[in-house]
C-alpha cells in the first residue's frame, strides 16, 4: 500500500467516531412551561411518555431543553426568544401564554402547543382542521368550562352566596375571559363575585388576608399555570381559612383541595409530547389538525369535604369521576 493511501485511510478511520457521534447527536425540543420540577415531575413524565408513544425517546432520539417561567407568564417572551436563538427542532408550549409568546417569537420554527383557550381566537392557527402555519396542538379546555365549574361548586356548597375569585393579573388573556364567564354564570346562579389578584407566593398570602374581611362562602381559583405550581400553598391556605375551593385540574385536589372540574392536565402533557414527536419525525404543523379535549373529570376530595362539614350530594356522588379519601 502506498504511503499516501495509508495516511488517507488512517485519517478517515480517525474521523469515523466523530462522524458517528455527530450523526447520533439528538434533536432538541424546547419545552416552554409555567411549571417547575419537584411536585410537577409527573407532568414532565407524561410529556416524555407522549414522546415515547410516538417513537421518540429522550436521551436517544431527542434532548429536552426545559425552560420554566416559574409561574410568571411575563417571562415567556424572553424564554421563547432564547429557544429561537438556540434553533431548537420543536418548541413545545404549555399554556396559552407560552404558546402566544412562542408564536410571536417565530413563524418558522415548528410549535406544538397545549392551550386552555380557543387557539383560533388566540391567533395561533387559521382553523382547527387546517392550522395553516407553524403551530398546532391541543385545546384542553379550562377557561371554556368555568361556568360549568362554578355551577358544580354551587351544587356542592348550595348555601354559598359570596364567592371569591382568585386570578393572576399577569395572565391577561386568561384573566379577562375567566372574569367574563364567571360573572355571567354568577348572575344566573344568584351568586356574588369578588375578584382578588395574585401573581406571586407572597401575593397569594396577601390575597387571602384581603378576602377574609369580605367573608366569602367559597373560593373559585382561575385556571392558571402559576396557581398550579402553587397548589400546595393554596390547599394549605383554604384549609386554614376553612374555605371550600374549586380548581380547574385534579392536581389541586390531590394536593388537598376540595374539588376540581376540567380536562386532565397529565393527559394534556402526554398529548403535547405526542404532537412534538410527530413534528420531530417530519409532520408539518400546518397539516396536523388541532385536537380538542372531549372528556372532563369531576374530582372531589371526600376527606376535605368532611373536614369542612360538607355533605357531598347524591347527584355529585353519582357523577364524580373520582372521590379521593
Amino acid at each position: 500500500m502506498r504511503r499516501r493511501e495509508f495516511i488517507t485511510l488512517i485519517a478517515g478511520a480517525a474521523a469515523w467516531p466523530r462522524a458517528a457521534r455527530a450523526q447520533q447527536t439528538p434533536s432538541v425540543i424546547g419545552l416552554l412551561t409555567p411549571l417547575t420540577s419537584g411536585s410537577d415531575q409527573p407532568l414532565f413524565d407524561a410529556f416524555r411518555q407522549g414522546l415515547a408513544e410516538a417513537g421518540v425517546i429522550e436521551g436517544k432520539d431527542v434532548a429536552i431543553d426545559y425552560r420554566s417561567a416559574g409561574g410568571r407568564s411575563d417571562r415567556f417572551p424572553e424564554l421563547a426568544a432564547e429557544l429561537v436563538r438556540r434553533q431548537v427542532s420543536v418548541i413545545a408550549a404549555s399554556g396559552s401564554a407560552a404558546a402566544v409568546a412562542a408564536r410571536a417569537a417565530t413563524q418558522i420554527l415548528p410549535i406544538a402547543f397545549a392551550v386552555t383557550e380557543d387557539p383560533v381566537g388566540l391567533g395561533l392557527v387559521a382553523s382547527l382542521s387546517r392550522p395553516g402555519g407553524n403551530a398546532t396542538g391541543l385545546n384542553f379546555f379550562t377557561t371554556e368550562v368555568n361556568a360549568k365549574r362554578l355551577g358544580l361548586l354551587h351544587e356542592l356548597v348550595p348555601g354559598a352566596v359570596r364567592v371569591a375569585l382568585l386570578m393572576n393579573p399577569r395572565n391577561l388573556m386568561n384573566t379577562s375571559s375567566t372574569l367574563r364567564e364567571v360573572e355571567q354564570a354568577a348572575r344566573t346562579l344568584g351568586l356574588q363575585i369578588q375578584a382578588f389578584n395574585a401573581s406571586s407566593s407572597l401575593e397569594i398570602d396577601a390575597a387571602f388576608a384581603a378576602l377574609r374581611p369580605w367573608r366569602p362562602d367559597a373560593l373559585f381559583v382561575a385556571p392558571d399555570g402559576f396557581f398550579t405550581s402553587r397548589r400546595v400553598q393554596l390547599a394549605a391556605l383554604t384549609a386554614r381559612h376553612a374555605l371550600p375551593a374549586s380548581y380547574s385540574v385534579r392536581n389541586f385536589v390531590e394536593a388537598g383541595g376540595l374539588t376540581s372540574y376540567g380536562a386532565s392536565l397529565t393527559d394534556a402533557y402526554r398529548q403535547l409530547g405526542v404532537f412534538s414527536a410527530r413534528i420531530l419525525r417530519g409532520a408539518k404543523p400546518a397539516d396536523l389538525p388541532v385536537v380538542q379535549s372531549t372528556k372532563f373529570e369531576l374530582v372531589i376530595n371526600a376527606h376535605i369535604a368532611r373536614m369542612l362539614g360538607i355533605t357531598v350530594p347524591p347527584s355529585l356522588l353519582a357523577t364524580a369521576d373520582e372521590l379521593i379519601e
